[in-house]
């Protein structure tokens, strides 16, 4: 059964008044929010809604009497068939668009903004077609790049669905490409016409320029959704409001709508059905769960009742303007829960007079300490060789290399004797020691061959060099020479050596 409360007899009934506390409360202690608008929260704007007495449809109905029946006739998808209606159209869109750009977002735009600053908007559906609220950086389904090709919607990044479209974008008729309204395209609908789409015009002239046929061009009309029209982005939006409800939303604020939308009545009661059921269930032991008395409310906030169709749906009516009524929810919020409107200063610095001076407020949020950066040009470097009589070249820089493992040492290079491990210290202290306790006259000896050292023929000396084949001294022999020549032992060809002995004997004395 719903509830209905009156925003202007606060202060009057006790029950009223804690009734619509209780309301703040929930909005203050809920953490996923879901909500719903309609045209009602931009009247405070300069927009009019469309089905008030001064609304939209009665505007249209005085200007045009002889062209439609009802205002709803101007936003059906069937006044493209006659061209005085679609001329009509034109003329007045281009009116509202003037009035929309000259408009600034309500106190309701601020509060759904809010909600999602402090992380409990879900995500906010709206039949306006203003975009007001992308003006405070709330992201609209609407919003993409310009051209005919069709991309998906980032579904973290949007953070208002459009159900109705947006005023300041034009969609081509033919090839169905979108781009941003200019003031171009308000002159050609203030004159009752269409401007020809320039993705189509393009395309044609390319054509003709290789003596091709020409193709079809199109034209631009606002890119809002009608009466009897599908959503061009009915299946993303779609996508979204499943996500949504798997989400388990614990409340749904309705404001500005009177709820007559086919789509918009079935949203509503797919969200309320979800909303009913937070906090309800059972607990893995087996035990029922208790619905805490703040959870699972449907807030409608409207100047004119809901239909009875909704008094199973939704809990609370609360007649009045929803910018008097957001405006009492962060009164309430603020005395209820102080903490969630805290703000963390900086201070710059200390004044003898004056104190503190506050440069940066941001909001309250613990931050990690950073790590310390390291130091790539120094990792990975060898240190100097102590034992080269060169000095270091000052042209020499060090090489940047990619970062080191978790526990590599970050302060030098981990080539230092310092930092290194024990055992490799002590064996760079050996080595030290001896090179210190080495005659300086024998330093060149340490590392000197001795399988290619060799006397000279003349003393005792080392010579350094390859290992060269001692010459043999033959002398003239007679005859009586005997000469053997051995094979070698090994049958390595790399490796063969050739040995030969000489015997000289006497020579025979003659008698």
């Amino acid at each position: 059964m719903t509830i209905s409360l009156q925003l202007d007899a606060v202060s009057g009934e006790s029950s009223t008044r804690r009734a619509l506390s209780d309301i703040s409360l929930a909005v203050a202690k809920s953490k996923k929010i879901v909500v719903v608008t309609g045209a009602g929260i931009s009247c405070s704007c300069g927009i009019p809604d469309f089905r008030s007495s001064d609304g939209l449809y009665s505007l249209v109905k005085q200007r045009y009497p002889d062209i439609v029946l009802k205002g709803r006739d101007l936003f059906d998808a069937s006044l493209f068939r006659n061209s005085a209606s679609t001329s009509i159209f034109y003329t007045f869109i281009s009116q509202l668009k003037r009035s929309i750009d000259a408009a600034s977002p309500a106190p309701t735009h601020r509060f759904i903004q809010t909600l999602d600053a402090k992380h409990k908007l879900v995500r906010s559906y709206t039949q306006n077609i203003d975009g007001l609220e992308e003006r405070l950086g709330l992201r609209g389904s609407s919003s993409k790049t310009s051209g005919k090709k069709k991309s998906k919607l980032n579904v973290k990044e949007v953070r208002n669905v459009q159900l109705h479209g947006d005023i300041h974008r034009v969609r081509c008729t033919f090839c169905s490409a979108e781009m941003p309204c200019t003031e171009e395209h308000l002159h050609a609908f203030e004159d009752g016409k269409a401007p020809n789409c320039p993705e189509c015009t393009s395309r044609s002239e390319a054509r003709v320029a290789r003596s091709a046929r020409a193709l079809k061009i199109g034209t631009l009309r606002p890119a809002i959704v009608l009466y009897d029209e599908p959503h061009p982005l009915g299946d993303d939006i779609g996508t979204i409001q499943t996500m949504d409800i798997a989400r388990k939303p614990d409340m749904l604020i309705i404001m500005g709508t009177s709820l007559k939308v086919h789509g918009l009545k079935k949203l509503v009661k797919d969200f309320a059905k979800v909303v009913h059921t937070t906090g309800t269930g059972t607990t893995p032991s087996g035990t029922p769960k208790v619905q805490k008395s703040w959870q699972g409310k449907v807030v409608f906030v409207n100047k004119t009742p809901p239909g009875s169709e909704w008094s199973d749906i939704i809990d609370y009516h609360v007649a009045g303007e929803t910018d008097v009524w957001v405006d009492k929810v962060s009164e309430d919020w603020k005395k209820m829960r102080p903490s969630d409107w805290e703000i963390q200063q900086t201070l710059d610095h200390t004044d003898e007079s004056n104190g503190f001076k506050v440069v940066k407020e941001t909001a309250t949020k613990t931050k990690c300490k950073a790590a310390p950066k390291r130091n790539l040009n120094m990792e990975n470097v060898p240190p100097e060789d102590p034992f080269s009589s060169q000095p270091a070249s000052p042209s020499k820089k060090p090489v940047s290399v990619p970062s080191s493992p978790s526990k590599r040492r970050q302060s030098v290079s981990h080539y230092s004797d310092v930092e290194s491990s024990p055992r490799k210290r002590r064996d760079i202290a050996k080595i030290a020691d001896g090179m210190d306790r080495l005659d300086m006259s024998e330093k060149r000896i340490l590392f000197a061959d001795a399988t290619n050292a060799t006397k000279n023929a003349g003393g005792d000396d080392l010579v350094m060099g390859e290992l060269q084949p001692p010459k043999v001294k033959v002398r003239r022999a007679s005859a009586s020479v005997i000469s053997k020549e051995c094979k070698p032992r090994s049958r390595n060809v790399a490796k063969s050596r050739v040995e030969v002995w000489v015997e000289i004997g006497k020579k025979p004395s003659i008698s």
